[in-house]
């Protein structure tokens, strides 16, 4: 064969040890603990790993690695301090750049291409019975890990939640995020909403991790997930695990851990045990199972474990999900842009006046209102944490929009009066408020005419159904808030309150708000701000009903109703062109019927908007 004299075969040449042993030892060791803990700052350290396998010359201190990428002032500060006590334990003429005697040698493989120990896979191969080394250059392909989430982390509390839901007769396919976060927090050690101290990480954070890998999948807004072929799989695989766990004997030949106590639920509480003999019974289990799921997937292959027979249920339980009476507090909260900017004097009055009243309110970032209720649960602070853990919030369907004289014309003008309006109805509360603060007047030297914002605040409580409050000043704005805030206290005061999700059926009023007595079905304050946000992705339809509101005359009723006809400006163009004559196509929405009387659009506004998606030219 030409040429074949130029190839070498063999093993390839090794590479140099580093030259600086004693920093890489300690980077190891401080990875390692890393990754124990479940910090994200691993990564930083093996980043700073390969980049020091990489420099050919020895370092005097850690001053000189910052040259090295991935060595910033904390990686350096650390190590600085830990070569000073190097020094006063073994003399200031200790060599750095070779390892103190007994000391295992950092492996150059190890710290460069891996997280985690260097482990020797044998597998026998397809022709005879010798066994290779993956991790030689024995000349074969090294194998690609499948990935296993560890036991109680996010990702293993994720895949177990979607799989029983999915396994639950009439299950839906999905979960949405808060739905998802409730049924899995009982399986993980760590909260998916509050991140620990000094991370801000969640365990929802590895939901990231599970779509990469091709385990679960994420569709729709709001969004829904569920599990790919391959995460119904491994799940699966997760949940036989689980069961095989709660029957490996102790270590006194009993079936132990404290599982017996199974529910009949089928829900486990692996976190009962508090003794040290339990914990470390409790991580020896979770490294078994982690060995067993990994050995059937390299070893079997596509094979899985039999369905089994009577599947796990996940239990709802009440008190994961509602507030009992007593334990929780109305707490009003202020939207900042009331107690910032503008007329710091005059905004700080309505703080000043809340405060003199006794009213416990809390300032934050509301995306839609500024005044709304909260029902906060009591929680009491951990020993040894710097601040009590956060408890739940649940919006109260009470939510205000204030508006002064003034910023009512000057919202009428540019258009925030209807969008705001519009927002306030799709933001999930049923009780909006428009408290209205100033005389007839404050009106007189403004850019509209006082009748037109008298027309426009009577036109909001007639046509759009909206409670308006009129006040006079800042210090009566402060009083009416002080007094709802008494009021809504006494009216949840013995009432459980529960939490629902936007998305979910059964979003509608019950009964019992026909009745007039106010909802114990509540959405939580975090889903409620999410999906109140001003510019967050929109659809063509309501791109397409923004678009049609900024149409003089034209409301969000009138709107709504061309929506139910025609949901895309393709849609409405198409029908445009099926129309015979001009005529025709100017009257094509004069008959549609909107609103509660069911009264026709007409033919001027149908006019309107033929005229603004069809001429070609510049409007006159």
């Amino acid at each position: 064969m030409p040429g074949s004299d130029q190839v070498r075969f063999g093993r390839k040449r090794a590479l140099p040890s580093c030259p600086n042993p004693l920093f890489l030892q300690w980077l190891t060791e401080l990875r390692d603990e890393a990754k124990e803990k479940g910090l994200k700052i691993q990564y930083t350290y093996q980043k700073a790993i390969n980049s020091l396998n990489k420099y050919p010359l020895p370092l005097k201190n850690a001053k000189e690695a910052k040259i090295l990428q991935n060595f910033g002032d904390g990686i350096c500060k650390i190590l600085d301090d830990k070569l000073q006590r190097y020094y006063r334990e073994n003399g200031s003429n200790a060599s750095i750049h070779c390892l103190p005697k007994g000391a295992p040698p950092p492996g150059h493989k190890d710290n460069n291409n891996s997280l985690g120990p260097r482990k020797v896979d044998k597998t026998r191969n397809d022709a005879g019975g010798e066994e290779k080394d993956r991790g030689g250059g024995g000349g074969t392909k090294k194998k690609k890990r499948e990935y296993v989430p560890q036991k109680r982390s996010g990702g293993y509390a994720v895949l177990l939640s979607l799989y029983r839901e999915s396994q639950i007769p009439g299950s839906k396919g999905y979960m949405f995020k808060m739905e998802l976060q409730s049924e899995a927090q009982p399986l993980c050690d760590k909260s998916f909403t509050v991140p620990d101290l000094g991370s801000k990480y969640t365990a929802w954070s590895s939901v990231s991790t599970l779509i990469q890998k091709n385990l679960l999948i994420k569709t729709h807004n709001p969004a829904r997930y569920s599990l790919t072929g391959e995460g119904l799989a491994l799940a699966e695989r997760l949940e036989s695990v689980e069961k095989e766990t709660r029957n490996l004997p102790g270590k006194d030949g009993s079936e132990g851990d404290g599982l017996e106590d199974e529910k009949e639920e089928g829900v486990v509480d692996l976190t009962e045990s508090g003794d040290d003999e339990e914990e470390e019974k409790a991580d020896s289990l979770s490294k078994r199972a982690t060995s067993v799921i990994q050995s059937r997937s390299e070893a079997g292959g596509n094979s899985l474990p039999e369905k089994p027979q009577n599947t796990l249920k996940t239990s709802r339980k009440p008190n994961g999900e509602c507030l009992l009476p007593g334990t929780y507090d109305i707490i009003l909260c202020v939207d900042f842009i009331e107690t910032t900017g503008g007329s710091h004097h005059r905004k700080q009055e309505l703080v000043k006046e809340l405060q003199r009243n006794g009213v416990n309110f809390d300032v934050r970032k509301l995306n839609v209102g500024d005044f709304l209720w909260v029902a906060r649960e009591k929680v009491t602070p951990v020993p040894g944490q710097l601040r009590a853990p956060a408890g739940r919030e649940l919006v109260l369907d009470y939510i205000i929009e204030r508006k002064r004289m003034d910023d009512l014309c000057g919202s009428i003008i540019d258009g925030r009066f209807r969008e705001q309006k519009f927002r306030l109805k799709r933001c999930g509360l049923h009780r909006p408020i428009y408290l209205v603060e100033g005389s007839s007047s404050s009106a007189a030297h403004l850019s509209l005419p006082e009748m037109t914002l008298q027309q426009a605040i009577i036109n909001t409580q007639v046509v759009d159904g909206f409670f308006v409050k009129r006040v006079q000043d800042v210090r009566e704005s402060a009083a009416y808030l002080t007094v709802m805030t008494r009021y809504l206290t006494k009216l949840y005061q013995n009432r459980t309150l529960i939490c629902r999700s936007r998305e979910l059926e059964g979003d509608v009023t019950s009964d019992e708000e026909e009745r007039g007595i106010p909802s114990r079905s509540l959405i939580s304050f975090a889903e409620f701000n999410h999906g109140a946000v001003k510019n967050k992705c929109q659809t063509v339809r309501e791109v397409f009903a923004r678009q049609l509101m900024q149409i003089s005359g034209l409301s969000g009723d009138k709107a709504a109703a061309i929506l139910g006809q025609y949901s895309t400006p393709y849609s409405l163009l198409a029908a445009y062109e099926r129309c015979g004559s001009e005529a025709e196509k100017e009257k094509l929405l004069s008959c549609i019927r909107y609103g509660k009387l069911k009264r026709n659009l007409g033919p001027a506004l149908s006019r309107t908007v033929y005229q603004l998606y069809c001429t070609p030219g510049a409007l006159t």
